[in-house]
């Protein structure tokens, strides 16, 4: 049985609100995390049944992913930050990303298109919206932020540091993140700064 969706906004509404929540979660791990222009790779996991008030996996809402996915590109692109998306577990988590930003990871790619109920609506849409975008089994990226409890952070670098956002909701979904540092090696005779 699934859930009843409510959809309190509309897309146009959502792409609003998610191009300000994602500018500040995305200005907040730059800041934290201490981040250069163009060096960072940041993972959005986002459940659009959440984001309605659904139960994640029960109500998925396609126009939703399309704003999501718009709004994160948009903020990316003028940020300086490279975007991947996490697909849902029917892909087994891969992520979208621009082929040269896998490219100059290394990645694996794999081969599949996601769809909204094979990989989520947000990397469907995002597939749509990129330029060459590519299928990568894995990566460790900089930073995440999830939406909706997808669980992103087997995608974040060692050490991963929870960072409480500022703006903690995107529609009815709780958004929670986190960025990575070096990990401190030495013991109490190492310096770090």
């Amino acid at each position: 049985m699934t859930d009843p969706v409510s959809t309190p906004l509309s897309p146009e509404a959502l792409r609003r609100e998610a191009e300000e929540v994602l500018d500040a979660c995305l200005r907040e791990l730059a800041a934290a995390a201490r981040w250069q222009r163009g060096e960072a790779v940041v993972v959005l996991g986002c459940s659009t049944s959440e984001v309605a008030g659904a139960r994640i996996g029960h109500g998925s809402v396609p126009a939703y992913g399309e704003s999501l996915a718009a709004a994160m590109l948009s903020r990316c692109r003028d940020l300086g930050i490279q975007p991947a998306f996490q697909c849902c577990e029917h892909l087994n988590r891969a992520l979208v990303l621009e082929r040269e930003t896998a490219r100059r990871l290394g990645l694996t790619l794999v081969h599949a298109i996601p769809q909204p109920k094979a990989g989520g609506s947000v990397p469907a849409a995002a597939w749509r919206l990129m330029e060459d975008p590519v299928l990568a089994a894995a990566v460790q990226a900089d930073a995440a932020i999830d939406v909706g409890d997808t669980l992103v952070g087997m995608h974040i670098r060692p050490v991963a540091v929870p960072l409480r956002p500022s703006r903690p909701l995107l529609g009815q979904a709780r958004v929670v993140m986190a960025y990575s540092r070096l990990p401190l090696i030495g013991g109490e005779r190492a310096v770090y700064r």
